[in-house]
């Protein structure tokens, strides 16, 4: 078995739901077919018991837990996606990422993700990320839509990361909402 570099706990809040689903939603790091990949596998526990069914039904209450393992080395090869840069100097450029677009390689995402487009619009990166991050300062989930800073040199890649670890970068998100809204402006204020 694997080396676990990581355990992590979820609790089910509806009944019904698939385990495969229900991982994919709390941690869409990983594509669903890798975490049917962990659960067939023996990665993942309902209430303490080995669940080896990606098809699981859950119910309200009871604990998942997943054992994350050592991330598989990925070969990160360039890729012609088209990406939609908004700025660009040589320290850094500013792109906008279409919800669906994975930032960067993961556990189920080998390619079609930003870094690989990256590599292949972009002559150079900061090597800080690694292989399979090379520039990216911050990252935005897969379903989610918005800008994203990336550091072409390492000295603005340790600048940048300062800047958003100080939260010294301003954030705004906007959301779309089903049902009727009572005002027209909200002010969410949780980590």
């Amino acid at each position: 078995m694997k080396r676990v570099v990581e355990t992590l706990e979820f609790d089910v809040q509806e009944d019904g739901v698939r385990l495969d689903r229900f991982l994919s939603t709390v941690y869409p790091e990983f594509s669903r077919s890798y975490h049917q990949r962990l659960i067939e596998e023996g990665f993942v526990f309902v209430d303490g018991h080995r669940v080896e069914k990606p098809s699981k039904r859950l119910k309200a209450g009871q604990v998942v837990i997943l054992l994350v393992p050592e991330p598989e080395p990925l070969e990160v090869l360039p890729e012609d996606i088209p990406i939609d840069i908004l700025y660009e100097d040589e320290h850094l450029l500013v792109i906008v990422k279409p919800c669906g677009l994975v930032a960067h390689p993961s556990p189920g995402y080998t390619s079609g993700t930003l870094v690989n487009a990256l590599l292949y619009h972009v002559k150079s990166l900061s090597s800080i990320g690694g292989v399979q991050r090379p520039g990216i300062v911050h990252r935005l989930d897969k379903n989610t839509s918005g800008l994203m800073v990336v550091a072409k040199t390492d000295q603005a890649h340790r600048v940048l990361v300062e800047q958003f670890k100080e939260r010294r970068v301003e954030k705004l998100y906007r959301a779309l909402v089903k049902g009727i809204l009572e005002k027209d402006y909200y002010n969410i204020d949780i980590p």
